[in-house]
């Protein structure tokens, strides 16, 4: 059953962003930056009943199948120029662990990725095949990251890139949302405007901290809605939404893994708790018939990054939740999809 939760205040708020283009200028000197194609559904507009439907397709972004390289990257950049040499330490359900032991081996120095139990076999050898190694741990996605903490803390010579902040811990974090903020730079300037509408998958919410802070800003332009979404099974963000409290949940598996967190990230939660204008869930079934459909229309898209267009159907297709995000009727819409169907 699908869940939903909006806040029509927050496209009247602005949020306090860092702003700096440090990141992406530092994204544009490694090998193979470009940015990721803007995909024109015509299609899905029609179905959806808007302007324009666009996908960002981050199925190849910099040699790997999903954006996390954008904040990974600048991450263990800024770690390493702070402690050089340092072994970099991180916990991961997919993606964001290949891109750190990615970065760690071009950056000359190594890694350790810890992994929850659930993780298939697959993303752990990809993970592998970046020269990292891989440390199963016997519990979820939070025990995972506290095992990895424990792990960097444990010797002066690690560090942790983690992509989830909590109390004491939010340089790093912040490191990652910048960089997560040149995919958004991309598609104000593909489009040569803002979009409308912007769906974005939600994990421990680092990515839709970068996305509000992004079109929260003072100055900002016409507003933007942004729409989060999540698994049903995984639903740490609509839950401390509606509590109006950060509030872990516990999990159950789900085909979308890089999703399956429990607790929403300390820097993210006061700027989506401001600025996140609707929160919504979506099942496996419905993640997985919008990456087929995707992929009919040319799309490269995992069951993370459809969910947005899961997202986007439940939300446009009810009369309700439709008049609450109060879109124009030529509206463009951007869906993020975070990752490739072949991703970690």
């Amino acid at each position: 059953m699908t869940s939903w939760l909006s806040n029509p205040r927050a496209r009247r708020r602005s949020v306090a962003g860092t702003g700096s283009e440090a990141a992406r200028d530092f994204h544009r000197t490694l090998p193979g930056y470009a940015p990721t194609p803007l995909v024109d559904l015509p299609d899905l507009a029609a179905e959806l009943g808007v302007g324009r439907v666009l996908v960002k397709d981050e199925s190849s972004r910099m040699g790997l199948p999903a954006f996390k390289v954008l904040g990974a990257s600048w991450a263990c950049q800024q770690t390493l120029a702070r402690h050089p040499g340092a072994h970099l330490v991180t916990a991961t359900d997919g993606n964001h662990g290949r891109a750190v032991a990615r970065m760690a081996r071009e950056l000359g120095t190594t890694a350790t990725i810890f992994v929850p139990a659930v993780m298939l076999e697959r993303p752990a050898e990809l993970i592998a095949s970046e020269g990292a190694e891989v440390v199963r741990v016997d519990g979820d996605y939070d025990e995972t990251v506290r095992a990895a903490a424990e792990h960097a803390a444990a010797d002066v010579d690690r560090e942790l890139v983690q992509d989830t902040a909590w109390a004491g811990y939010e340089e790093v974090p912040q490191w990652i949302v910048d960089g997560y903020r040149t995919l958004l730079a991309e598609v104000d300037e593909t489009l040569g405007r803002q979009p409308d509408l912007v769906a974005v998958p939600v994990g421990v919410g680092s990515l839709a901290q970068a996305v509000v802070a992004h079109y929260r800003r003072a100055g900002g332009g016409r507003p933007t809605s942004v729409l989060s979404v999540e698994p049903d099974t995984a639903a740490c963000v609509l839950t401390s939404l509606r509590e109006d409290t950060p509030s872990s949940v516990t999990t159950a598996s789900t085909v979308m893994a890089g999703l399956n967190c429990g607790t929403v990230s300390t820097l993210a939660w006061p700027v989506l708790r401001a600025g996140c204008d609707a929160a919504i869930t979506v099942t496996d079934e419905e993640a997985l018939t919008a990456s087929a459909d995707l992929k009919t229309l040319g799309v490269s898209s995992g069951p993370c990054g459809a969910a947005t267009l899961a997202a986007v159907r439940a939300a446009l297709g009810d009369a309700g939740r439709r008049g609450e995000l109060d879109l124009p009727d030529d509206a463009v819409v951007v869906l993020l999809s975070t990752e490739g169907l072949d991703s970690a």
